[in-house]
């Protein structure tokens, strides 16, 4: 389906290319990245095996759209978004942590609840907690980005104890993350959504905190329909999600959560192609927008063409 599995892309200016869990990253002269959202998914810190047509698409133009609605806050790294798969800005030296804000009990913070954990990341939660349930102020839970393997939680104690961010900083990045989540929710409830949940990832530029990477996508995100939240809360049934939750579920489901022995369940046609169709779901729901197929061809000589046009203006 002419999906992006990989890029191997050879750039003027090319320093090195990084291949994340679902981006391949090109550092242009140690100014500027290029970021390729390719179309592959990752799910309890796995990349599966097989690319979802669109879904690269989807996220970067998301994140487009909210990090334009969010510069105001604080600058981010865009310069230009020259294909719908990706993006061009400035390199950052990244902060070694993942600012999670979480507005209600749901995903990796109820799974810890529901096993008895009423701490998190050093923040008390309080007993009587339901899944799902509005938490009585968003709480902000880091994690250490991790190059291999799992992402850890960590405290805000521990983060400035360890010396990966110092206090002046992580209280700069508290800030940001409490004004951009409140944005993003605000945004959500625009389109009848509630923003569960979301992680964001500041680096540095010339002594200037930026946001990077992509913001309130559903593969960093967690959204809820509003429309009938608190009905299915006092029925205790689960909620309507937007958001990658499903794969997760369908994983589990399956016998798989990342865990050593465990193989990846086949992910045939029909489910390749449901995971696609919710991801352009996902993308008009919550930008109110429709989304636009890009013309048929070579998907990889589109992507390359664009980029390398874009750089020599840059340049």
């Amino acid at each position: 389906m002419n999906a992006i599995k990989e890029t191997n892309f050879n750039f003027e200016g090319q320093r090195s290319l990084y291949k994340g869990k679902v981006r391949d990253v090109y550092d242009i002269d140690g100014d500027y990245l290029v970021m390729v959202a390719s179309d592959r998914i990752s799910a309890f810190d796995v990349v599966l095996p097989e690319p979802i047509p669109y879904k690269g698409q989807v996220l970067n133009q998301i994140a487009e759209k909210f990090l334009a609605a969010t510069a105001d806050i604080l600058p981010n790294w865009v310069i230009t978004v020259p294909d719908p798969s990706a993006t061009i800005g400035y390199r950052c030296e990244p902060f070694k942590v993942e600012m999670v804000i979480r507005g209600y009990l749901a995903g990796h913070a109820w799974r810890t609840y529901k096993m008895g954990g009423r701490e998190l990341c050093g923040i008390s939660l309080p007993e009587g907690l339901k899944e799902n349930d509005r938490l009585p102020t968003p709480i902000i839970t880091p994690t250490t980005k991790a190059a291999v393997g799992h992402d850890e939680d960590i405290s805000r104690e521990e983060i400035i104890k360890q010396g990966i961010v110092t206090e002046k900083d992580y209280i700069q990045l508290e800030k940001f993350t409490h004004l951009l989540y409140q944005r993003g929710a605000e945004m959500a409830n625009e389109r009848g959504l509630i923003l569960v949940d979301t992680k964001y990832e500041f680096g540095k530029k010339d002594g200037v905190v930026y946001l990077m990477d992509e913001i309130h996508t559903p593969d960093s995100s967690r959204y809820f329909y509003a429309e009938g939240y608190q009905d299915r809360q006092n029925k205790n049934e689960p909620q309507r999600q937007l958001s990658k939750e499903f794969v997760r579920q369908w994983l589990i489901e399956n016998g798989f959560q990342g865990k050593d022995g465990q193989r990846v369940p086949e992910m045939t046609e029909e489910i390749i192609a449901s995971i696609s169709e919710r991801y352009i779901e996902l993308f008009e729901h919550i930008t109110g927008e429709k989304f636009q197929y890009p013309a048929a061809g070579n998907v990889l000589l589109r992507v390359e063409t664009n980029i390398r046009q874009a750089l020599e203006k840059i340049a």
